[in-house]
């Protein structure tokens, strides 16, 4: 199984309610930093096609089989060593947000929770968005059978959107300014303060995002920042070039009035913040994690799955979390 040939079954996978033709996945492929014509595409997938990793549907094009979803969960880790850090520049590069006109494309964290848990979910959630530790109160909602983006909810789920953290990488990008992605973590927070990181995984060389990580490993406590000022939520370090301070916080404040947050601390030029470390001419910057509404319902017992960075979706889309209750 080639590189390729993963890509090819990856992008299949995420488009699985749809037939798809040499030419779309060309287009796709590209996005993927392969560059392949039609007819070698057409190569490929022949390949595929005989190892019963993708079915024909004549000059339609093709779709994932079983089999093929079952050769991608088994891939090798090597394969995708690295891949948030490169899905991170990617969607940062994508997003084309126009912050006057409040439209064009964020980046979208979407979770799933059973249906009939939607009224406890909401409640749980509602002063977790009334609160600072979320990156907007801009949300997508949907139904089962309804799409986000291209993702069809699964039967028995509510589909729940919220902006990624990411999307702040795309926004100072698109103003100058490049944004290193260095850890995700479980920030504490001590009387409404962030006091420390008390738990790190590093976003280089990661396979997977390392928020859904402790979301599902039940360290976070945000409920009790919100309920208590003390407690302990998801947020990632990130670094900025040192002439880009200034830029980055007048930036800051055209975010926070257009409904885009998450950021929380931004650090002095050459120095540690919160005991992390900075490269050289460059400041540390602490962004609040997209989930932490969902975190919330994990911590109160409710399951949700959750794929962080998971689509661009329209900005002027989103609702007002308060407009779903």
């Amino acid at each position: 199984m080639t590189k390729t040939m993963l890509a090819i079954l990856k992008i299949l996978e995420k488009h699985q309610d749809k037939i798809l033709g040499s030419r779309e996945l060309s287009k796709q492929l590209k996005l993927h930093g392969v560059e392949l014509t039609e007819r070698t595409v057409r190569y490929h997938m022949r390949i595929l096609d005989e190892r019963g990793h993708t079915k024909v549907f004549g000059k339609e094009g093709r779709m994932i089989t079983q089999k093929g979803r079952e050769e991608l969960s088994h891939a090798l880790v090597s394969e995708k060593v690295g891949f948030v850090g490169s899905k991170i520049e990617t969607l940062s590069y994508l997003t084309d947000i126009n912050l006057e006109r409040k439209d064009g494309n964020i980046i979208l964290n979407v979770s799933y929770f059973p249906e009939e848990k939607l009224k406890e979910a909401l409640r749980i959630m509602k002063p977790v968005f009334s609160s600072s530790f979320v990156m907007s109160d801009k949300v997508v909602f949907r139904k089962a059978g309804e799409k986000i983006g291209d993702i069809t909810v699964p039967a028995g789920q509510i589909g729940f959107g919220t902006v990624c953290s990411v999307t702040i990488n795309g926004i100072f990008l698109k103003a100058g300014i490049p944004v290193t992605s260095k850890f995700g973590g479980v920030l504490q927070i001590e009387k409404s303060e962030p006091s420390r990181f008390a738990a790190l995984i590093s976003y280089e060389g990661s396979s997977l995002d390392p928020l859904e990580i402790f979301i599902k490993s039940r360290m976070t406590d945000v409920i009790g920042a919100v309920r208590n000022h003390s407690g302990k939520i998801l947020a990632s370090f990130r670094e900025i070039p040192v002439v880009s301070i200034e830029r980055a916080m007048q930036l800051r404040e055209k975010m926070k009035d257009k409904g885009i947050g998450g950021i929380l601390m931004t650090g002095n030029p050459n120095q540690p913040l919160l005991e992390m470390p900075v490269s050289m001419d460059k400041a540390g910057m602490i962004i609040l994690g997209g989930l932490n509404p969902v975190a919330a319902l994990e911590e109160a017992g409710i399951q949700t799955v959750s794929k962080a960075m998971s689509t661009l979706y329209k900005f002027s889309e989103l609702i007002k979390f308060r407009e779903i209750l």
